[in-house]
């Protein structure tokens, strides 16, 4: 007997106010990015990433404006190993990226959401906002799609969570806190052998 992991519906529609804020807190910071209104708001301690959110906004405090933009960039746009794009060391071929690439675009077109800047659209804070906004009601390809890009956004997030770890870095709570947001949407289902 295996296991596979489905969505639970329910509990990812509860979270997805709160994966729009991860969305926030991961795109490039300005005066509006760590307001505590907003934290206070959207963050409470039923929610399975409450701590991790909590340690990400006591870290990220201490720090001033200037000093969390110079973080963000050296963390996330100048280091390799923890770039915010999810497919960028995952392909061999720009081709294979391109495809994915492709592939997700049109599907944030098929359920809503147009691309209006020139990000690539595996970048992590617009696949959030992706999650956060699409219009998921009634449509009975949502839930194979929201696996998906879930998919997409774990594995690519698993690297940078060990590179974030490893430097001691603060945003390392904020990945911690959304892949177990991610990680409560997902039910393991045990799968029967066929003989």
């Amino acid at each position: 007997m295996g296991e596979y992991s489905v969505i639970n519906f329910k509990l990812f529609e509860q979270y997805q106010t709160l994966l729009g804020y991860h969305a926030q807190l991961l795109d490039f910071p300005n005066k509006q990015t760590f307001k505590s209104e907003t934290f206070k708001q959207i963050v409470d301690e039923t929610q399975p990433s409450y701590e991790e959110l909590k340690a990400f906004k006591a870290e990220i405090e201490q720090y001033s404006l200037i000093e969390v933009q110079q973080l963000y960039s050296d963390t996330f746009d100048f280091n390799k190993k923890a770039p915010l794009y999810m497919t960028y060391n995952k392909f061999d071929t720009q081709k294979e990226r391109g495809q994915l690439l492709a592939k997700l675009k049109v599907l944030y077109e098929m359920f809503g959401l147009k691309m209006v800047d020139q990000e690539l659209s595996d970048f992590l804070p617009l696949m959030l906002e992706f999650l956060s906004v699409a219009n998921w009601n009634d449509d009975d390809r949502a839930i194979d799609n929201i696996e998906f890009v879930i998919m997409i956004i774990e594995d690519g997030t698993f690297a940078i969570s060990e590179q974030l770890a490893e430097s001691q870095n603060p945003y390392y709570y904020l990945i911690r806190s959304l892949r177990k947001t991610l990680k409560a949407c997902i039910e393991l289902e045990q799968m029967n052998e066929v003989k």
